[in-house]
């Protein structure tokens, strides 16, 4: 990482850091040698907007990005990851005409999970997530390469305190509801025209009491195996897609399969 700056390495992430983001990109880097038709399709996208491309030896892109990391011979220097507001996420549901979808995070700590449920909300169509400052997965280098760069498109906010995000959501006419292993409304029976925010816990432990106490209500994904919970990345993939699913969107989507 540099200072005051970031990392994002892997095709795709520099593909959409590149072309949702330009503005933030100081230079891309290639290692010598790579070739391909997505690369060369990067490097087109970053010629016309008007990004620094250099090709450098394949070990020194190598030693930007973290020990064992696979970065596909491309590597992004950009600034600070600019966070949204709570705010910022109903703004956009608002001017899209739709009843806001958000998906708050309380204790995921993995950044894999956090990028996963970045690229399932971009996908699905929700309006943003909202992670907590302390004892969460911020968007890493990492983040950004498991959600195929889905964090340069989807509205993040990261809030001091989650219960008061919570409460302004409700203020604002928005259900909470979090994910509970087994208990509250089945996932099918939830109303997602209305407008929601979901709330995934922890993989284990699953939300603190306290942001349960504070939610609407809790869903639970109908499941027939034996295993106690699903992935964290995995339950907010389900339900962004049943939202999607009663929304109308799937069905409207011309977009390629991930």
């Amino acid at each position: 990482m540099t200072a005051g700056g970031r990392i994002v390495f892997g095709v795709r992430p520099v593909a959409e850091l590149v072309r949702a983001r330009p503005g933030d990109v100081s230079v891309v880097y290639v290692a010598d040698g790579t070739r391909g038709a997505e690369i060369d399709d990067v490097v087109q996208a970053a010629k016309e907007r008007r990004v620094s491309v250099e090709f450098r030896p394949r070990r020194m892109v190598a030693d930007l990005v973290a020990a064992g990391a696979v970065h596909q011979g491309i590597v992004a220097i950009a600034g600070g990851y600019r966070y949204a507001t709570v705010n910022d996420l109903l703004v956009a549901a608002k001017h899209a005409g739709e009843p806001p979808l958000i998906v708050l995070l309380d204790g995921i700590t993995d950044p894999h999970n956090l990028g996963a449920i970045a690229r399932s909300a971009e996908v699905l169509g929700a309006h943003g997530l909202v992670i907590p400052v302390r004892g969460s997965a911020s968007v890493t280098p990492g983040a950004v390469k498991a959600s195929a760069g889905a964090t340069e498109r989807v509205r993040i906010a990261e809030v001091l305190n989650l219960l008061k995000a919570i409460d302004g959501l409700r203020d604002a006419g928005v259900r909470v509801l979090g994910a509970g292993a087994g208990d509250g409304e089945r996932l099918d029976q939830v109303d997602f025209a209305q407008p929601i925010a979901l709330v995934i816990g922890a993989e284990g432990k699953g939300m603190r009491e306290a942001v349960a106490r504070r939610c609407d209500g809790l869903f639970h994904v109908p499941q027939r195996g034996e295993v106690s919970s699903l992935n964290a990345s995995v339950a907010a993939g389900i339900a962004l897609y049943e939202a999607a699913r009663q929304r109308g969107w799937v069905s409207r989507s011309a977009g390629p399969s991930p």
